[in-house]
């Protein structure tokens, strides 16, 4: 398993990590509050829940024509969307409960949506929490086909209007995992990361399997079998409902790291950042919208990314109280805050960035500058 280091030889940035922690560490000592989740979290969780679970009773249990059921389907793809970003999320992190039973119960809601949990914890919480924007190891900005996210990977003509044809990309994400995640889990195991999570990999591809085709079975099977809608009607549905979820899930995540301002940086030859981590994750990380309380309950607090990336044990419920620390330590110590206004300054900056990574290789320019 191939690894980098973070190695901050600068005692500025050393200072700024420790008093970061330090004064996020003070503000739930000195209001004997928990790091995890609350009644608050419990009620956010119900409610994501029931957003994906009831349209689809409905659709199995009441006569409805063609459109109501489209319409169905979009509310559960709301639903895929609010479970993996509010309750998903947090479980997977060890932030929802100082229980771990209760964590990995909430973790599971993943397999609900179709995707496995242990994938998920390997891409996300190890190599992209650790890895944060890196090329060739966080793989949220991993370029394949029609979409380069990293200035580090090769620019292709197909790229050039991806600022255009992204979010339909972004679209088929949850559908893809459904499938990708065969082949992901095979990787991961090549690479060594199973066997150094001291795992066993045939159980756990097993499992995978059996969950998946489970799922199939429930989402797909039971509407062919008890609703009056032919099967490519159902399927219809079921791409309508993964589209919806995977738009949303993309965006949101995209917006958090792939904007004006935040860094996409490369390691050195011996395997090394100059960096420290802390500092790493706050200049490759962008907040947005930090008012729109609306955002922040339905995307799980995603929109304070710098303080989640920082802060991944801390439950997002937290996540506004402790920005204003966090920002203003980032300030004490002169290290930018990448902070956009509004949903649509952020959408506007993500847009700006994705057409730059479409059209200019930061490579040959900066080979070209060189001389």
């Amino acid at each position: 398993m191939k690894t980098i280091k973070f190695i901050g030889n600068d005692d500025h940035q050393k200072a700024f990590a420790s008093a970061v922690r330090k004064n996020v560490h003070d503000y739930f000592t000195d209001n004997g509050l928990s790091t995890k989740g609350n009644l608050r979290l419990a009620i956010q969780t119900v409610v994501m829940l029931l957003l994906y679970i009831i349209p689809f009773v409905f659709i199995l249990t009441i006569p409805m024509n063609g459109w109501v059921g489209m319409l169905m389907a979009i509310i559960m793809g709301t639903g895929v969307a609010g479970i993996g970003m509010c309750v998903m999320h947090d479980a997977a992190h060890d932030s929802y409960s100082h229980k771990k039973w209760v964590n990995q119960l909430f973790g599971s809601t993943l397999y609900l949506l179709g995707s496995n949990v242990l994938n998920w914890k390997i891409q996300h919480n190890l190599l992209h929490h650790t890895y944060t924007n890196i090329e060739g190891y966080d793989q949220d900005i991993e370029s394949k086909g029609p979409l380069r996210l990293s200035e580090n990977a090769p620019l292709k003509k197909i790229h050039y209007y991806q600022h255009i044809h992204a979010f339909f990309f972004y679209g088929l994400m949850t559908i893809s995992r459904l499938f990708r995640e065969f082949s992901q889990l095979l990787e991961f195991n090549k690479a060594g990361i199973i066997k150094h999570l001291r795992l066993n990999g045939t159980y756990e591809y097993t499992k995978m399997v059996v969950i998946k085709i489970i799922y199939v079975l429930v989402i797909i099977g039971l509407p062919i079998l008890y609703t009056p809608f032919a099967w490519w009607e159902v399927l219809i549905g079921f791409m309508i409902m993964h589209f919806v979820g995977g738009c949303i899930l993309g965006t949101i995540f995209q917006m958090a790291h792939v904007v004006e301002g935040s860094e996409q940086m490369l390691a050195n030859e011996d395997g090394v950042i100059d960096c420290e981590w802390a500092v790493h994750e706050l200049r490759t990380s962008a907040n947005f919208a930090p008012n729109n309380k609306f955002l922040e309950y339905y995307a799980g607090g995603l929109n304070f990314q710098i303080e989640h990336h920082l802060f991944p044990n801390i439950s997002h419920i937290h996540y506004r109280k402790i920005a204003p620390i966090v920002e203003r330590t980032a300030k004490e110590f002169g290290y930018p805050y990448n902070l956009k206004p509004n949903f649509r300054a952020a959408l506007q900056s993500h847009v700006v960035r994705l057409k730059e990574l479409g059209q200019t290789d930061i490579r040959i320019a900066e080979a070209t500058s060189a001389f």
